[in-house]
């Protein structure tokens, strides 16, 4: 059995979903700045995730459901995602954003994941109150690949990482197989191949007998 763990924007999105909702309330370019510096290791991701989770601070609902519906899924990806489900590959995505704009990209998508481990953004009085709760703030993804693994009785020699940035490093450290998709200068040293786009990443499992 192979697990295969993804990360969500930057890789299997092309979209940011902080940026999106930064374009809700005007922190669009502020949004952006910080992600650049998280992604390039130039500070901390929780400190990075936490201060633009600030910036939503009274950015009613309904305007972040419109952010969260403007996510989408790579071109290429749900044909990816198919291939390794009838393979018996399990597919995760292990990402510090957010459950809703995951699962509204895939539901557009018509197409699933086996697990989902994300963060959320609270709402009270109908507005985000711009802090934010979940898994991978201070946890990081080598430690929630542990747990599925544990989960689905998967070895670490089975596993394969995918991801972009530099809070991937710790699970594509941690998988036998680290693939970047169009990693940060910062990332790229830790992968063993690198990938483009959705048909070279299939090309690589293909290789590997992954599908």
């Amino acid at each position: 059995m192979t697990l295969v763990a993804f990360d969500f924007d930057g890789t299997l999105s092309d979209s940011e979903m902080t940026v999106l909702l930064g374009e809700q309330c005007g922190a669009a370019d502020r949004m952006d700045e910080i992600t650049r510096e998280a992604m390039n290791d130039e500070i901390e991701y929780a400190e990075s995730l936490r201060r633009r989770c600030e910036l939503l601070a009274g950015l009613p609902d309904t305007r972040a459901v419109d952010a969260f519906e403007q996510v989408r899924l790579r071109a290429g990806t749900s044909d990816l995602l198919g291939a390794l489900d009838q393979a018996g590959v399990d597919t995760a995505i292990l990402t510090g954003g957010f459950e809703r704009g995951v699962e509204a990209a895939l539901e557009t998508a018509d197409t699933a994941i086996d697990t989902v481990v994300a963060n959320r953004l609270p709402v009270a009085d109908g507005e985000l109150t711009g802090e934010v709760e979940g898994p991978l703030i201070e946890g990081t993804k080598d430690d929630a690949l542990d747990v599925l693994c544990a989960a689905l009785g998967v070895d670490r020699a089975e596993t394969v990482a995918v991801g972009d940035g530099a809070n991937d490093l710790p699970m594509l450290t941690a998988a036998d197989l680290a693939v970047g998709f169009s990693p940060k200068p910062a990332v790229e040293p830790a992968c063993d191949v690198v990938v483009d786009s959705m048909a070279e990443l299939r090309d690589v499992f293909e290789s590997e007998g992954i599908v």
